[in-house]
């Protein structure tokens, strides 16, 4: 039993305009299956992807408050002319510069049109292969504790912990990383970005839930009401959802 990352989930007043900016911040397309706007490689909608954890874009009526997301995309590039190229066509897309007191880093920080943050990363033989979407950061407090729980959560394999980061990768070597890392400050507001988890053809929702409530899951209630998923929070409060099998 195991579950995977299937998409990142954001939360937009106006979901149709965040999602046409992902869509062209990381070169893919944006689709349009329901109510919200779903993000992925270009080619025709492709879900669950084998190789991407897309973006999916779903409107909500509450604005985001001006508290830092604790969940946030770094986006690969291949050279200091990428870069560059990049963080220019953001901007030009409606990004805006962001600083959360990085201070002098080889890094871009920026946020979309709705106050998301994000990092436009210097090139980094790491991610040479993850494709637009180099890692999914989480801020937290305990980076091995957050190794642990997600490591048995997940079936991703655990790449690199300490106790400032920790980093997870499809046991496949494809797509995004998946990185924790140690900041100050806990969580205290519903994050604007979060996790959807999908359990694997033929493995049972409710009792990959059960699994991780005993691993230190909460559940966690949004006013969802009858849905077809499961709202938990991680053991530092991050909001994520696992998904009915597909």
């Amino acid at each position: 039993m195991a579950l995977r990352p299937v998409h990142v989930i954001v939360k937009a007043l106006d979901s149709s305009a965040v999602g046409r900016f992902w869509a062209e911040a990381l070169g893919w397309t944006a689709y349009s299956p329901g109510v919200g706007t779903y993000v992925g490689p270009s080619g025709g909608l492709v879900w669950p992807h084998p190789l991407a954890v897309g973006i999916d874009v779903v409107p909500v009526p509450e604005p985001r408050t001006t508290t830092k997301n604790r969940v946030h995309l770094d986006l690969a590039t291949t050279s200091a002319a990428h870069q560059a190229e990049l963080v220019e066509r953001v901007r030009a897309l409606g990004a805006t510069p962001v600083d959360v007191g990085q201070g002098e880093v080889p890094w871009t920080v920026l946020a979309d049109p709705e106050g998301n943050e994000f990092c436009v990363l210097e090139p980094r033989e790491v991610y040479r292969d993850t494709g637009p979407i180099a890692a999914v950061v989480i801020d937290c407090v305990d980076p091995r504790a957050m190794a642990r729980f997600w490591g048995e959560a997940m079936d991703w394999t655990l790449h690199e912990v300490a106790d400032d980061h920790a980093t997870l990768r499809s046991a496949d070597g494809v797509g995004p990383y998946l990185e924790f890392l140690r900041t100050p400050g806990v969580k205290t507001v519903p994050d604007r970005v979060h996790l959807d988890l999908l359990p694997y053809p033929g493995d049972d929702r409710e009792a990959e839930v059960a699994r991780l409530r005993a691993l230190g899951a909460a559940d966690l209630d949004v006013g969802q009401g009858d849905v077809p998923w499961t709202c938990l929070t991680d053991p530092e409060g991050h909001e994520f959802c696992v998904l009915a099998p597909h």
